[in-house]
């Protein structure tokens, strides 16, 4: 049997997401049973979103209503986030998959959302098999602890500091 990893893509630079990604893509080309969990992000034509659907094998849950918070949405941002949260303990436990993504999780500590504990005890509990890739900027102390990888993506030069704006198939 595989043994599964705690993986961490974190830090200010661009990436995370991307990585975490190809890691699924990866796990897809060797069969394995992948689910994608993306917390914050609203809806939208992201061209992974749009790629995943033409997937069969992934299976891929938008538990956010994007990453615009106004002080009267917060307390609707984080029922979302809670229940984005049970959704990823259900299919964490659940035994059925090689690979879940749990993508800009680490966002939901730095809101006060869920506490790290519940993230922390939660990893513990995965089964020995299951691999987890967390992603999000500012990666609680904790859960760089528990992970057996940690990436930090730190910016060195980005196209939007000279007036570039975002692209399609580039940076969504």
């Amino acid at each position: 049997m595989a043994q599964g990893r705690i993986i961490i893509n974190t830090g200010d630079g661009k990436g995370k997401t991307t990585a975490a990604l190809g890691t699924a893509f990866r796990a897809l080309g060797h069969n394995q049973k992948v689910c994608v969990i993306q917390f914050l992000k609203g809806q939208g034509d992201y061209g992974e979103r749009m790629m995943a659907k033409r997937i069969a094998e992934l299976e891929w849950h938008i538990c956010g209503k994007g990453f615009v918070f106004k002080k009267e949405a917060i307390e609707e941002d984080r029922r979302v986030a809670r229940e984005g949260f049970t959704l990823a303990r259900q299919k964490i436990l659940s035994g059925n998959y090689d690979l879940i993504v749990l993508d800009e999780v680490t966002y939901l500590v730095s809101f006060d959302f869920i506490g790290v504990d519940d993230i922390v005890s939660l990893l513990k509990e995965k089964p020995a098999s299951l691999s987890v890739i967390l992603t999000g900027r500012n990666a609680a102390p904790e859960l760089v602890e528990i992970a057996d990888t940690v990436t930090e993506c730190q910016p060195v030069k980005h196209a939007f500091e000279t007036g570039i704006r975002a692209q399609e198939g580039i940076e969504f």
